[in-house]
């Protein structure tokens, strides 16, 4: 399928790509359009012109990492239009790799239809996406997603997940505007025998499924927020990121010294929804990928596995807009009558109240998809300007959402706090969507806001992984939204990876491997 067919004759002037193409995987995919066949013709000539030598096909997984394969630029027009074939058991893995489902059981994979035997999926690029990769050296970048053989969409690929939500969001007259504040770890890899890789890792005697993590030295002490002499001490990985960051396109506005030793935050404008997630998937392999070459370790892991450290969040926030106006839906001229700050009113307009207390009401179900790993949990505790219950604030940042605006400010917006850097984005967002559109459509109230977020007895966030999963599994909101199939995939995977974690002699010692050398 998509094959071309070879010229007529070895002196032929070659015909354009539209008359020698039989029906591509594209067509019968229902994707391929001239807009997209220019986009095409647009990318072949810029890997031309930069003598690009190879370029990555890369997909998002289910827990947020890119996968895929690297082509040569020969083959990379063939592969826009035929496709690239992937394994589909990449969809069924957990953390560590491990396929969580038996691929080779027909009887058992018969809810997982299209995947058994480990049979092949297709990934097909969005040319629009191709960008150089400034770290690589005359390598190109593309963006996939995945489909079945039969040209049929792959509908549990998470990207797919949110894109269903945004249809539904827009059903009603609604996009989403997502900015997002991401903080992760950054340490010095101690130099082994391969550059900017400690010895641990290299080493064949040591190799196991997952590998040691990697040995270490901070980057800052820590413990001093906002420090301009931690700043400058942090300069090179700092001035990594900032490059990487802007050579690749992503709206970055600041990086910032976090309290843990060797904590940063990185802050991105706000974009549209996908947009945001597309752009938080490629910000953390990019951030990896740029900073190990310069002898670096990034981990977007929640809880680094050290003694002195701070957890890390990934900070949601989120608006909805009209599409008819563009106008910000929770943007409320002057605050209702007779309100104060603690009222939602006060704040932001009905819709905005009622998608509030909508992301309250499922915020227990939702926490699989803004905080997957079972590291994320340890995070929730007192006065560490982490969520620990089900409550919202006015510009409090111990509570789980945080209303931050006023009455009159186009800005205003809801932050949610309870997600961790490691999480999916397209999942973590989608989340938020399916929660705050049923708290539109049954009118949900809000509560009075907080002033106290730990010493509330409002409910309080699970407290482990598996309290998340089944939490999620007693949503029949969330579960109907995202689809009883999506929903009993996710938590097989994540199950596989909490019995793995039950069955560890070291449960920290798993969580380096598991997590701090690989995410």
């Amino acid at each position: 399928m998509g094959r071309m067919v070879a010229s007529a004759s070895a002196g032929q002037t070659r015909q354009s790509a539209v008359e020698v193409t039989m029906t591509s995987f594209a067509q019968r995919c229902g994707i391929h359009t001239p807009e997209r066949e220019a986009a095409v013709q647009r990318v072949l000539r810029l890997i031309e012109a930069s003598s690009v030598e190879m370029v990555r096909f890369s997909w998002c997984d289910q827990h947020g990492m890119l996968r895929g394969k690297t082509l040569v630029a020969s083959a990379v027009e063939q592969a826009l239009r035929g496709g690239v074939g992937m394994v589909g058991t990449l969809l069924l893995k957990d953390t560590s790799d491990r396929t969580a489902f038996p691929v080779f059981e027909p009887a058992a994979m018969a809810e997982l239809p299209g995947f058994a035997g480990a049979s092949n999926l297709m990934l097909m690029a969005d040319p629009a996406s191709y960008r150089p990769l400034p770290w690589a050296s005359k390598t190109g970048w593309l963006q996939c997603q995945s489909w079945f053989q039969d040209a049929s969409p792959v509908l549990l690929d998470t990207r797919r997940v949110l894109q269903a939500a945004l249809s539904k969001l827009a059903q009603v007259g609604f996009g989403m505007v997502c900015g997002l504040e991401v903080e992760l770890h950054i340490y010095k890899l101690r130099q082994g025998d391969g550059v900017g890789v400690g010895a641990v890792q290299l080493d064949p005697a040591q190799a196991s499924w997952p590998g040691p993590p990697p040995e270490v030295d901070l980057i800052h002490p820590g413990f001093n927020l906002l420090s301009e002499a931690w700043a400058d001490r942090a300069d090179e990985p700092l001035r990594i990121l900032q490059h990487t960051a802007q050579a690749l396109g992503l709206p970055l506005t600041s990086l910032e010294i976090e309290l843990g030793p060797s904590q940063v935050e990185a802050v991105f404008a706000a974009t549209d929804a996908l947009t945001a997630a597309d752009n938080m998937v490629l910000f953390r392999s990019a951030a990896k990928q740029a900073l190990l070459r310069a002898g670096y370790h990034a981990t977007f892991m929640c809880r680094p596995p050290f003694e002195q450290i701070m957890s890390s969040g990934w900070h949601l926030h989120q608006s909805l807009v009209q599409l008819n106006s563009g106008a910000n839906a929770f943007l409320r001229d002057i605050p209702a009558p007779g309100t104060t700050e603690r009222d939602a009113l006060h704040t932001l307009s009905a819709t905005g109240e009622h998608y509030l207390a909508g992301l309250l009401a499922h915020a227990q179900g939702s926490c699989v998809f803004a905080a997957p790993s079972i590291n994320a949990y340890a995070r929730f505790r007192p006065k560490a300007m982490a969520p620990q219950a089900v409550l919202w604030g006015k510009d409090n940042r111990g509570a789980m959402l945080r209303v931050v605006g006023h009455a009159g400010d186009s800005a205003t917006r809801i932050e949610n706090r309870i997600g961790e850097p490691m999480a999916n984005p397209y999942l973590y967002i989608a989340s938020q969507i399916h929660a705050g559109l049923d708290g539109i459509q049954r009118e949900l109230k809000a509560p009075i806001a907080t002033d106290s977020p730990y010493g509330s007895d409002a409910p309080l966030l699970p407290t482990s992984l598996q309290e998340a999963l089944d939490a999620l599994r007693d949503d029949a909101v969330l579960t109907d939204a995202f689809g009883s199939g999506f929903v009993n995939y996710l938590c097989g995977i994540k199950q596989a990876e909490i019995d793995r974690h039950v069955q560890a002699e070291d449960s920290m010692e798993w969580q380096r491997r598991e997590y701090f050398a690989r995410f």
